[in-house]
């Protein structure tokens, strides 16, 4: 997944009608939301636009025929592989009609391109992962933690040992389950981390 630098706009003219994109990173719907009230503009003949934010989404076709805007940016947002991302779209109509077809291509190549060619970043997934040892086992977990460059979230003390959260990138956690139970001798106690 990528992450959206900056705010890029993109015009585009489609028989006669301006296509306007611009698109934004939001972090929750409500800003999502807010997005949308400063980007309207009240003298385009359409206003439309859609989010993705993890599993949430949303769109309007502010009055375009039903799945012929929102969802094709929509569908621009998730197939660029972008996250976290508002893309609003105006249409100034030029007079000649589209077709519920046309309009599909028109909005989603709009926001498809507009992202195509934004800064973007990779978006590295991370996890976390808690856990318990005893104190003889501490040793090896900061071996551990300085060999993979682990982040310790947190560190306490216990009267039966130590706990510990780390986290790291997602696609490591395997490796690091097997590293630190080979390291404690399977005497690691594994807890749930937390969300």
């Amino acid at each position: 997944m990528y992450e959206l630098l900056g705010e890029p706009q993109l015009a585009v003219e489609i028989k006669k009608s301006r296509f306007i994109a611009t698109c934004v990173h939001v972090d929750t719907p409500e800003a999502a939301l807010e997005a949308v009230k400063r980007l309207e503009c009240p003298d385009a003949t359409h206003n439309c636009w859609a989010y993705r934010i993890g599993g949430a989404y949303r769109f309007n076709d502010d009055g375009e025929p039903g799945g012929s805007a929102g969802r094709p940016i929509l569908a621009a947002i998730d197939g660029q592989e972008f996250d976290n991302v508002l893309a609003h779209v105006v249409r100034y109509f030029g007079g000649i009609k589209l077709g519920v077809g046309g309009l599909v291509r028109a909005y989603g190549n709009t926001v498809a391109e507009c992202l195509r060619t934004a800064e973007k970043k990779l978006r590295v997934m991370r996890t976390e992962l808690a856990f318990s040892v005893d104190f003889s086992d501490t040793h090896a977990v900061y071996g551990i933690i300085a060999q993979r460059k682990l982040i310790k979230e947190s560190e306490s003390y216990t009267p039966n040992g130590v706990d510990f959260r780390l986290s790291f990138e997602a696609d490591l956690e395997d490796e690091i389950r097997t590293r630190l139970t080979d390291a404690t001798r399977a005497r690691i106690r594994w807890a749930d981390a937390p969300k």
